[in-house]
Order: C-alpha cells, then structure tokens, then sequence
C-alpha cells in the first residue's frame, strides 16, 4: 500500500510504450511549485544552443494524459529531485533518464545514508531506471552512490549546471542597490545573510531563540543589516510577534536565492548545504551551531567531519557569533581547501559538460 500511487503512475506511463522514441524531446520532471528548477533551466538554455528541441514539464504532483504522453516518447529525461514512480516505469532503451540533484555537493547525510531498508530498496529500483547521476566532484562519488543505492559506474562529475549562474554578466551593485531599496536599507550597509537550515528537534527551529537580535544590531548595525532566509518549515515554530525580537529583514520569500549570495557580504548558516555553493563565491560564512550536540546525536549526521571540515569558524551562541564578526576571524584559508572536496571543476561550464555528454558518450543508441 505505501507506494501504491507510485505504481499506479508507473502502469499509466507503461501504456505509452507503443509510442516511438522521439529523439528531439526533452522532459523535465518537476512539482507544479516548480521547485529546485534551476538545474534544469540550465540544461535547457544549453540545448537550446545545440538545435531545434521540443522542451516539455511532467508535473509529478497533477495527473495528465498528454503529459505521460510526453514522458514516454522522450529521447531524454531529466530530474532535479526524487520521483518514486521511476521505479515502476519501463522506459525504452532509447531514452536517457539523468538524476541532477539540486543540492550541491554532499554534506548532510540523506537518503540510503540514512533512510530505512524499505526506502533503500525502493531507491535501488530507481536507480536501475537512471541511466546517470550528475555530481559536483569525484570525490563524493562514494556518498552519492550510498545516498541513490546506485551504481558508481552511472555516476559522472561533471558539475553543478546552476553554478554556471555566478559566471553569466551579473551587475552586482544593481543587484544589491535594488535589494536595498526594496528593504528600505541603507546603500552603505554590509549584508549578513543568515540561512539555518530545519531541525527534525522542533525545539531548536525557533532561531530568536538563540540569537539575541538587539545585541547583534547594538555591535554590528553601523555597518552591517542581517538578511534572514528562513526554510519554510521553520515559520510553523514561530511565537508571538517575531519583529519585536529585534531589526532584520526578512528575504525568505525573495525569489533568488543565488541573487542574495551574490549580493551578500558574509554567510550565516549551520547545516544547510547553501554554504557549498556560497563557498564558491570566496566570501566568509561564520557556522552559527547553538544545537550542536543535538544535531549531531538526533539528525542525520555528516559524511565529513563537521568540525574539522567546514570553511569557517563555528560558534555556538550569540556572543561568540558578534566577536567572530567584529574581529573578521573568518579562517577564510579554509575557503579554498573545502571547495576543491565539492568541486572538480569551477567555470561556468558545468551545463556544457553534461549537455556534451549526453549528446556523445552518453546517447544511448546514437
């Protein structure tokens, strides 16, 4: 019963077999908020490039007809995220399935890592259905092949497609000056950009629990406006009036996230994997970790080192989180170190390299 709707979608597509392989289509599997998009924009743009392509989007949340239709007469076939119906679809021999991942790196420990033996095995049908998985990096390659149960042989490090945003003509100064005029801050000001991540422990969601805003603005404020982007389930842990807690801006709902960490002058955060592609960008991040002990005992744990591998300082109270600042003790050495565990290659290039792939050594059938 717990994947009957997946096998459902999988005996709807299944009918669509009869159809022939059009080799000029190409699907992108997303949910209709169309989150985590940005890969996938990315290998559009690049194809684009290549010739005449029909681009279509198989909405896994909303059943269509038209749109299985599509999914099964597609040459290639790309997701950004899990889809469990792939375990149960037959895709001809012709079509290509890639895994893209929108999370860049490995980090966290997530899904056969942590994931129960059911879960696992549902993952190992999936991956017999993907042809490739697109990593950052050969040296996470052992992680990811965990966390898919897949082969490591249908693993290629070829790069993160939306990393090729930080190298496209960016005015930044535009950028931040409309920032600015949106929060109403000062064009002067320096900006934090505070990103926790969620905790399963609903105790520690609450971050004006531990982050005592007026001391912060009372040290930091001349130079410097906090940013906080919150994940969406931490607004559920919220109490009372949260704008009594102190002055910050709340960009949670501001549209791109890779706008703010270009805009941004240093990076606040604790688990969350924005602080790989932040890394990129040589900028300070500083690891706000009041719930360490927790977080390491209770949630899913890390496939590296925590304390020895994050390119920053980690603090684990508001005092401590204010000196590191004031002080610019950023241990910015470690900034480099880290980046080249998460990436083989940084230039802009990364969507060229799988789109190359798939058009050559990686098209089945021709």
């Amino acid at each position: 019963m717990k994947y009957l709707k997946h096998k459902l979608y999988g005996r709807i597509f299944n009918l669509f077999k009869v159809f022939p392989i059009n080799k000029n289509k190409i699907t992108f599997i997303v949910d209709s908020g169309e989150s985590f998009k940005g890969n996938l924009d990315y290998i559009k743009k690049e194809f684009e490039k290549r010739g005449t392509f029909e681009f279509n989007f198989f909405y896994k949340d909303k059943l269509s007809i038209g749109a299985f239709k599509d999914l099964a007469t597609s040459k290639y076939i790309f997701l950004n995220d899990n889809f469990f119906p792939i375990a149960f679809m037959n895709f001809k021999d012709e079509s290509v399935v890639t895994q893209l991942w929108h999370a860049p790196g490995a980090f966290k420990k997530f899904g056969g890592s942590v994931s129960s033996e059911d879960d696992r095995q549902m993952l190992l049908k999936i991956s017999k259905n993907t042809d490739y998985l697109i990593t950052s990096s050969k040296n996470i390659e052992g992680f990811y092949s965990e966390a898919f149960q897949i082969s490591k042989d249908k693993i290629k490090p070829l790069g993160l497609p939306r990393a090729d945003y930080y190298f496209e003509n960016h005015n930044i100064s535009d950028l931040k000056e409309e920032f600015c005029k949106r929060y109403g801050v000062g064009p002067d000001k320096k900006i934090i950009l505070y990103a926790p991540t969620f905790r399963d422990e609903e105790k520690y969601n609450n971050v004006f629990n531990y982050l005592d805003l007026n001391e912060f603005n009372e040290s930091l404020g001349d130079e410097y406006v906090l940013a906080l982007r919150l994940h969406p389930k931490i607004k559920d842990f919220y109490s009372g009036d949260i704008s009594s807690k102190g002055k910050y801006i709340d960009c949670s709902g501001y549209a791109s996230e890779q706008e703010l960490l270009l805009i941004s002058d240093i990076l606040i955060t604790d688990y969350s994997s924005i602080m790989i592609e932040f890394a990129m960008l040589n900028k300070p991040i500083v690891f706000f970790t009041y719930d360490f002990d927790s977080y390491l005992n209770e949630e899913r744990g890390f496939y590296f080192d925590f304390k020895n591998t994050v390119p920053g300082p980690i603090v684990y109270d508001s005092s401590q989180l204010i000196e590191v600042i004031e002080n610019k003790d950023f241990e910015e050495r470690k900034l480099s170190e880290f980046v080249m565990t998460q990436f083989d290659e940084i230039n802009g290039e990364a969507s060229k390299r799988v789109v190359d792939f798939l058009l050559n050594e990686g098209d089945k059938n021709g």
